[in-house]
């Protein structure tokens, strides 16, 4: 039965759907007994955990408190059974920190490359199809690493899923590093790629996690808030790589340094997940909602999903938003210099990109904790980002346009960055019961899918220009021309 995004709690469900295994729901303040009123009274579509006695220990009107029942160490099972009063622990803090600037790092590492694709391209004799792939082999490995990841995350645990990416993160970045470090490496895109596809795998690991961590460790009234945090560190990574690599890399011997300084925040995040993080759920549940939560095993999860009308639709949307984005930051440089435009105005259009899209979740993430209008905060969204996304199609293909091209970058950033944890947040309320690693993992898996189909047709529709060539790339390749791609992801829009 398809629900409806705008209201859908977590906690709670029509008695007689089948979907909510007898005795685990919670009653809510307004003794809501099934999910057919719409969102736009302001309720909680969250949780039945109640409108009242948000604070920590504090059960709302209506609430059935959890009570102990068992003794033994905590598993991520227990802690949605209903052990103990809800509480919150400070550590909560220092897993919330760990995930963030793991998620940070790793994106740093995917992106490092694309701001500087033309010096790379000629520094090591790669070809301009070889340098996206380093970017392209994210979309590719998270596919199959995508289903592999919601498993981990939903049947492992929070906890070893953040450690093993942690790793994975920081053995990619060395390996990176490597041909650069020794002497006399006939093959250095080799070493490239193999050091991309491990901080692939690390992604997978480590962008559902933002979900999960505010869902099993942060009270009703923080939840948004800490998604939004650890979810936009992600972008956070995007706009150093685009501010960083072209104020490091001026030439080609400048590569070695990038490469070696985008190991550091790599090995801080892995010690840091290694050293900080004891445990994947806390001993008590933070709050009464996540006390009586469930979630379904992962095959029938997954089906679940693909049956749920609603969901479908999300995931398709968003995760073409996540295509359409991701491919933005991998190729801007590549079209901006084709019209004369300089790697540094272009990493200066990707920063304005990040840092307005942090800027427009940290306000939304706010707004939709008060209001609780997710519907409406990402069909908004997602239109207004359409229209941005027409307008930078069109400016950028001409020249001495460099404020309007900041501008639209800035509009894009705000409008289309800003929905990520908010269209998460829905992901997971439209999908109960299915456990939040999976209804979020797999609108990342059908964004990464739609990245790489976007990203193939884009470059495969680029052709040589005719007319005089404004282009400042280095690469020694004839100028493109990128009109017919953009046109073609505005017709996908």
């Amino acid at each position: 039965m398809a629900r409806d995004c705008g209201y859908w709690p977590r906690t709670g469900g029509d008695a007689d759907d089948g979907l909510t295994p007898e005795g685990t729901g919670t009653e809510t303040a307004g003794g809501l007994g099934n999910s057919t009123e719409t969102a736009r009274d302001g309720g909680d579509r969250r949780s039945s955990a109640g409108r009242t006695g948000d604070e920590p220990g504090t059960p709302g009107d209506g609430q059935r408190t959890a009570v102990d029942t068992g003794d033994g160490p905590m598993t991520e099972g227990d802690a949605v059974s209903g052990l103990g009063s809800p509480r919150t622990y400070a550590r909560r803090w220092l897993f919330l920190l760990a995930v963030s600037l793991l998620s940070c790092s790793n994106a740093t590492l995917w992106l490092s490359f694309a701001p500087v694709a033309d010096i790379v391209a000629q520094h090591f004799l790669l070809s301009t199809e070889q340098v996206n792939w380093l970017s392209l082999i994210y979309f590719v490995v998270a596919i199959p690493g995508g289903i592999v990841a919601i498993w981990v995350l939903d049947s492992v645990g929070l906890q070893a899923a953040t450690i093993l990416g942690a790793w994975l993160n920081f053995l990619g970045s060395t390996l990176r590093a490597l041909p650069c470090l020794a002497v006399r490496i006939p093959r250095p895109f080799a070493f490239f790629m193999a050091g991309q596809s491990l901080c692939a795998l690390a992604q997978t690991l480590v962008i559902f996690s933002p979900a999960k961590l505010a869902a099993l460790w942060f009270p009703e009234h923080q939840r948004a808030t800490a998604n939004m945090m650890a979810t936009m560190s992600n972008p956070l990574g995007i706009l150093v790589a685009n501010l960083l690599s072209p104020a490091l890399v001026k030439k080609g011997e400048n590569i070695p340094l990038m490469l070696g300084i985008y190991i550091i925040p790599a090995s801080l995040a892995c010690l840091l997940a290694t050293t900080c993080i004891w445990e994947s759920v806390p001993p008590t549940p933070p709050s009464a909602g996540a006390a009586g939560s469930t979630s379904e095993k992962f095959l029938p999860g997954i089906w679940l999903l693909l049956r749920n009308k609603a969901y479908v639709i999300l995931a398709m949307c968003f995760g073409g938003g996540i295509g359409v984005f991701s491919s933005f930051s991998a190729l801007l440089e590549q079209i901006l210099c084709a019209s004369g435009y300089s790697s540094e105005f272009s990493g200066l259009c990707g920063a304005l990109f990040i840092v307005f899209g942090i800027l427009g979740a940290l306000i939304l993430g706010l707004y939709v904790d008060r209001t609780k209008h997710f519907t409406e905060a990402t069909k908004t969204g997602l239109c207004l980002a359409s229209l941005a996304c027409l307008a930078f199609s069109l400016v950028a293909q001409l020249q001495g346009q460099a404020i309007v091209l900041a501008a639209i970058c800035s509009l894009l950033g705000l409008f289309g960055f800003s929905v990520a944890p908010v269209a998460m947040e829905l992901a997971i309320e439209c999908s109960f019961p299915v456990g939040e690693g999976a209804a979020t993992g797999l609108v990342f898996v059908l964004g990464q899918a739609e990245g790489v189909l976007i990203m193939v047709l884009l470059t495969a529709l680029t052709v040589q220009r005719t007319d005089p060539s404004f282009s400042t790339c280095q690469n020694g390749e004839d100028s493109l021309d990128w009109t017919g791609s953009h046109y073609a992801v505005q017709a996908g829009l």
